[in-house]
């Protein structure tokens, strides 16, 4: 189910909201909460709610367990590193098995493994995460062991951040379980991020996913160098609306409970190095693989050359994380690569430079094939006039879009820092707020009403 669907907008968000409303203290309050969490996930994949639910109750007792062993490093790292292997196996089951068989067929030089029938459970990879931080925090001593189990699950399976972030840590919101209020402006303001998101998705994304789509659904080989660059430049639009747009709804539909997220998005198109773009692009994930990957293996307190090697592997997983195909993996191996340059070399591409990588990763990450993503760099860079002429996938109105989506994926803001503010206000919501909250949520509707396309990039993760 989708935050910005007709079922949801209609009818299970004003249910869960009154159910909320009406429940008596903050114990019931997470109950109702809890329910329709898993209501949501079992809307969309019934059959793997059991995994999810194996999932908290796999945790939840590996957390105890930690807790239980007190002073004994041996048996809480043991503990630790089976809850870890755990939780990596059904991830790499679900998402990895086919994948790797695919790369033993290749090596093999033929169909010699057989493929199963695995359907990808929605969001495993962030529950998989959270649960794995939260396991991990125990036994680093940042947090208790939660001892309700109805409030780890909730924690895990919570619906605003369930299926594409962002990935919350427990200790960020352990007190928040026990510990919140919703008030007025609380709620409201989560309303205007929700519907700021709601508009981010519906209205700029999906028209860059429909142009951008269409184009890449050609024969690669004839689309002229026009043409790849406008299809790279309409995908880089709608990946940061569609994904930052979700995010925005999410955070806003925590503040209507009293849940307070961090930040995803800082608006990484305006950044000045690759570095930087890091810092400012899906900020929990980063942050994920940067406290539980990356200073593990030691961060940079070994050396310059094991920094390095640390920054590249973690790159790698990221682009694994994403995808079990090659073009991820290469994708990941990309990053690694420039990050690493960066660091070793001390010089920053500036923000052209940087847009100019970045745009050259979400090729890799759109398309699928090795084949095609070579074709159309060739076609980008090579002169060529193609077999379809640009003005027949790219509409004024696309254009008109895709000039408001460049405004405000930063530069307006930068320009205008009063803009930013009153965007990220929660203590103040004035006319202007909620004139533009009721048109954009206006015009957002009528687009789903009028056309069954609504793509979203991060639900297959």
């Amino acid at each position: 189910m989708l935050f910005s669907s007709q079922i949801f907008l209609w009818f299970f968000l004003p249910l869960v909201l009154l159910g909320y409303g009406i429940a008596p203290g903050l114990k019931a309050k997470n109950t109702v909460l809890l329910v329709f969490s898993l209501l949501f996930y079992a809307r969309g994949e019934p059959k793997y709610i059991i995994l999810m639910i194996l999932s908290i109750c796999l945790n939840y007792v590996f957390g105890l367990g930690i807790q239980k062993a007190g002073e004994n490093r041996g048996k809480r790292t043991i503990l630790l590193w089976a809850c870890a292997g755990i939780n990596l196996c059904l991830l790499g089951y679900f998402k990895y098995f086919n994948f790797f068989l695919q790369i033993g067929n290749r090596l093999l030089g033929g169909e010699v493994l057989a493929y199963r029938d695995i359907a990808l459970p929605i969001g495993i990879s962030f529950y998989t995460f959270q649960a794995m931080s939260y396991v991990i925090d125990v036994w680093k001593g940042e947090n208790k062991a939660q001892k309700n189990l109805w409030d780890l699950a909730l924690y895990i399976s919570f619906f605003p951040q369930l299926i594409a972030g962002p990935i919350v840590k427990y200790h960020d919101i352990e007190k928040q379980l026990v510990e919140r209020k919703t008030d007025l402006s609380g709620f409201c303001y989560g309303i205007k991020r929700f519907c700021y998101g709601l508009g981010k998705k519906v209205i700029i994304s999906n028209s860059m996913a429909l142009a951008a789509d269409q184009i890449y659904g050609l024969p690669l080989q004839h689309v002229g160098t026009a043409l790849a660059w406008s299809a790279v430049g309409l995908y880089t639009l709608q990946i940061y609306f569609d994904f930052s747009g979700y995010s925005d709804m999410a955070i806003g539909l925590g503040r209507m409970f009293g849940f307070r997220f961090m930040e995803n998005f800082n608006y990484p198109y305006l950044s000045k190095s690759v570095t930087e773009f890091w810092r400012r692009w899906h900020i929990s994930l980063s942050t994920w693989f940067r406290v539980y990957v990356y200073i593990p293996l030691g961060g940079n307190r070994k050396g310059v050359y094991r920094t390095y090697l640390n920054l590249f592997i973690v790159f790698c997983l990221t682009g694994l994380w994403h995808g079990a195909a090659l073009n991820f993996v290469f994708w990941g191996i990309y990053y690694g690569i420039l990050i690493v340059l960066e660091r070793m070399t001390g010089k920053k591409p500036g923000w052209l430079g940087t847009m100019f990588l970045v745009v050259i990763g979400w090729l890799m990450f759109r398309v699928t094939s090795m084949r095609g993503i070579l074709i159309l760099l060739k076609n980008m860079f090579v002169p060529c006039a193609g077999l379809y002429p640009v003005e027949l996938y790219i509409t004024p109105k696309t254009l008109l879009l895709a000039a408001a989506g460049i405004l405000l994926c930063g530069p307006l803001q930068a320009l205008f820092p009063g803009l930013k503010k009153c965007l990220f206000d929660e203590e103040h919501i004035g006319v202007l707020d909620i004139v533009s909250m009721a048109a954009i949520f206006l015009y957002s509707v009528l687009l789903l009403i009028s056309s069954t396309y609504n793509p979203f990039i991060y639900f297959r993760f």
